[in-house]
Formats: structure tokens, sequence, C-alpha cells
């Protein structure tokens, strides 16, 4: 008897990964992929278009479907779901004051924190609707219905109701993290009226059976989904390197800091994933290449010829304002430049760079939850670079563990996919693709020029 196969959708900030799995071993049979347009404000349809093509020859092929998508952003429909405005995505900042604006009116930051398990800040679906209230009133007043970009996703599958799951969800600005419900006060206090929102499924439950009989799984937010397909255990934290960088973990019990330096988000197996969000990531390495004129990969053979530390250069990389820390309004500062500063250098300080800003946020996520991290998993595109590998046990201070290079966003929503065609009270058990664990000697000295420079 052949094996049921499931499909597992990344619909990220730059495209959209499909991974067709057996359902029983966790093998990837077949897989497509096709882009996003750029932008941090884009019409949603694109998205369902590049579902169509990346799916194009897997979805007749699967029993089973659940879509992990791009967390928090704001995808805005009138009364015939139609986009009233461009979705605004997670990583655009126009909202920052907006989020101030609804932390008072919430009562300030603690209390902030006690009803949404988080400290709003712009990348928070609330407060986008706050700014369309403020800057395209019409486009608000038409706004019928408030959805994810997953649901978005999701209901494009089904065409049915929309729904979303606790994961996704908890990290609107309008969910509360202690009852798994959603506050449709907060969302109507942001936009200035009341807005239909998608039910909410319980992790593992069917959302939806299409008319050729494919179930569709809740599906999740990529940090979730991501977890999901790690199989996290207690200690475990992963760093992904990608658009953002994240540090994550799960936690049986619900985070609210009030500081702000940790979301309490609610994960997609009934526990918690706090998390701390670094607003620029492989971007950073980006740049440097660019600047350089080098791939990643000759970027990362440049900074290995260079000492720890860079011979003085250190990087504060907030190039595009940041999450953590907090400033929105940031640019990117570098110090100790001189006259015989190297390619060489140029390349360490990005990668130290990178890393120190990670480590900034695994400590923030540690002194929040308690956690004492066992072990480091890392992941994302850029993890898979030798730079990396070289450079971040050193910073971190602790051994790195690099799965194998996958999509594991989507290979997550396919293991939810799995897990709820079999109905049963857990996922699946597929186990951690292979992996290496790197150590390096400890470079304190690295860290503590970048805490200069960052605190300066």
């Amino acid at each position: 008897m052949a094996a049921d196969l499931v499909l597992g959708i990344d619909s990220s900030t730059q495209s959209t990964k499909a991974l067709l799995v057996d359902a029983g071993s966790g093998e990837v049979v077949a897989r497509g992929s096709a882009r996003h347009p750029d932008g941090t404000s884009v019409d949603p349809r694109a998205w369902l278009d590049a579902f169509d093509q990346a799916t194009d020859g897997l979805l007749d092929r699967a029993t089973a479907l659940a879509v992990g998508g791009q967390q928090h952003g704001m995808v805005a429909l009138d009364s015939a779901d139609l986009p009233v405005h461009d979705a605004i995505l997670w990583n655009d900042t126009r909202s920052s004051g907006a989020a101030l604006d609804l932390i008072a009116e919430m009562g300030g930051p603690e209390a902030c924190a006690d009803a949404v398990g988080s400290v709003l800040v712009a990348s928070f679906t609330s407060t986008k609707l706050r700014w369309l209230r403020d800057h395209e009133p019409e486009a608000a007043g038409r706004t019928h219905r408030v959805l994810l970009p997953h649901d978005y996703v999701s209901r494009h599958v089904t065409g049915g109701d929309p729904f979303t799951d606790r994961g996704d969800a908890s990290g609107t600005g309008y969910f509360s993290t202690a009852e798994d419900d959603w506050l449709p006060e907060i969302a109507e206090a942001a936009l200035g009226h009341a807005v239909a929102l998608p039910r909410i499924v319980a992790s593992g439950e069917v959302a939806a059976t299409t008319a050729s009989g494919l179930v569709v799984g809740a599906g999740t937010g990529d940090n979730m989904a991501a977890a999901l397909a790690l199989d996290l255990e207690p200690g475990d934290v992963v760093v992904s390197i990608g658009t953002s960088g994240v540090a994550s973990a799960i936690t049986e019990a619900r985070i609210c800091d009030g500081t702000g330096s940790v979301t309490g988000f609610a994960d997609a197996t009934g526990h918690f994933l706090p998390m701390a969000t670094t607003m620029n990531a492989a971007r950073i390495l980006d740049l440097q290449a660019r600047l350089l004129g080098v791939d990643h990969e000759e970027l990362g053979r440049l900074a290995l010829t260079a000492p720890p530390g860079a011979n003085g250069l250190t990087i504060l990389p907030y190039y595009d304002g940041e999450r953590t820390p907090n400033r929105p309004d940031s640019t990117g500062t570098w110090a100790g430049l001189t006259s015989s500063t190297s390619r060489e250098d140029i390349a360490r300080a990005a990668f130290e760079a990178l890393l120190c800003s990670l480590a900034d946020a695994v400590d923030h996520l540690s002194g929040q939850t308690g956690l004492i991290p066992r072990r480091i998993l890392m992941v994302g595109g850029a993890a898979s670079n030798e730079a990396v590998h070289a450079i971040a046990p050193a910073i971190f201070e602790t051994p790195v563990t690099v799965p194998a290079p996958g999509e594991y966003v989507a290979l997550g929503a396919a293991r939810q996919a799995a897990w709820t065609l079999a109905g049963s009270k857990a996922p699946p058990s597929w186990g951690l693709a292979d992996a290496r664990t790197y150590e390096a000697e400890p470079t304190p000295h690295v860290r503590e020029a970048y805490a200069l420079l960052r605190d300066h």
C-alpha cells in the first residue's frame, strides 16, 4: 500500500516553498518554489499566484496540507474579501508610533504583556491596523476582515471560512495567550470599528476538508513551524538566521515580559514559544558581500583569514532599524576603521556583528525564561556558511549544532499536516536530520567591544 503524502508550505517574506513529504517517515519526495515580490508592503494576491506555481504537480498528489507563513503581516479585506490595501509585512516599521499609542491605551508595557503575552512593537498586526486607521481612513473604513498571511494562503486552498491557529494568532496583538482566544475589543480599538477574525483551530485538528478530499491543517507561523520540524526539547534554543534573526525555545509556562525583550508567543503543539527577534540577520552579510563584490561563500572565506575582533573593527548592524533592542529608527554604525582595515577585517566584522546580535537575543531569552541553553541549534540559509560554523561557538561560548540544510518551515507544516491526517494526540516522530556540532575557544573580547558600541 502506497504511503500517504503530505504537503507542507512555507509562505515566507521572500518566496513560497512547498515540500511533498512521506507522512510516515518524513522523507521529502518532491519540492517546488516561487518568488514573492520585494518590499515590506505587497499585494497579498501575489502569494496566491506563488502558491499555485510552487505546488504545481504536487497538490494533486497530497492527502493533507498545512501552511506555515510569515508572522504578523496584516491582510485587510473588504466585505467581498478583496484587499483594501497592500499587506503590510512584519518588517515594515511605519507603525512604530502606533505601537507606543496602543501600549499606552492598554495601560503600559506590563499591562500589555499581561493581556497579549508581549509588549507591542511595529511588527505586530494590531499596530498596522492602527496605522491604517490613522493614515488610510478610507481603506480602514472598508476593512471587514483581517487575516494573517498563512490564513490568507490556507483559505486559497479551502475556499471556506478562514481559520488560523494559536501560534500565529499570538503575534497579532489581539489574542490572549492565557485564554487561547481572541481579544476582539483590542482589534476594534486598533482599527476604529469591529472586524471579523478567523476561527482558531486547535493544534493537530482538521481545519477543513476540500471537495477533493484533501485534509487541511490549521497551519501556523513560520517560527512555530520550524520548531515543530526540529522537534524541540527543553533546554534547546533555536537560533534562526534568515531575513530576520530569531532565538526561541519551547516552554510549558506562559511568558509575559513587560520589558519587551522577549515575545511570549504560543507554539503549534499547545505549549509556548518565547522568542527574541532581530530585524537584521542575513541582510548584514548581504550588505557586506555587495560592498566587497563577493558572494556569501567568499565573504566567509575572507572572514576566516582575519583574527577574532577584526583588528579592532566593530559593527553595530542595525541597518534598517532594530527590534531587539527596540530601536526602529536606528541605522548601522561602524567603529574602529583605520587606514589599515582590510577586506578580510570588514568580512570578519560582519559575521561577528551578526552573531553578537543573535547572542544578545539568546541572552534576553534566557534572562526572561530562566532557561540555561543545553545546546544551540542553528538553522536558516546563512547557518550553512563555514564562517558561521567557526565563529558562532566562540561568540556564544557553547557548542553549536547545525542540522543539515533544509526547508524547516515547510517541513514543520508538513509534519502538522501528517499529524492532522493521523488524528493522533502528538505529531509523528520523524527525527532530526543529520547534524554537525561545532566548538571553538571563546572570544569574550569580541562581545565586549560590541556591547560598548551598542550601549554608547
